[in-house]
């Protein structure tokens, strides 16, 4: 079973959560159609360490920025979405 440690609940199950997107395909009202569509449709899927939002639907409805690995599903950091990424 996947824990994700919720800043504000702690760690929970998997099936609290729902994952969004990665980070790398958030798109803002900026960017220009091409980048657009890449960042949607055309972008890489590498296996991995990857930035991810996901959200505590059925805890404190808090969104979270998740550091995870697409292969071993290892999780290695979890911060509130309004705070700064580490790197």
């Amino acid at each position: 079973m996947l824990l994700i440690a919720c800043p504000n609940c702690g760690p929970r199950a998997q099936a609290e959560f729902t994952f969004e997107r990665p980070l790398a395909s958030i798109v803002t009202p900026t960017e220009t159609l091409p980048d657009l569509i890449h960042k949607l449709f055309t972008r890489e899927n590498p296996r991995g360490p990857s930035w991810e939002l996901w959200r505590h639907t059925y805890g404190c409805a808090g969104w979270l920025k998740v550091h995870r690995d697409t292969h071993s599903h290892q999780i290695s950091a979890v911060v509130p979405v309004d705070m700064e990424t580490p790197s």
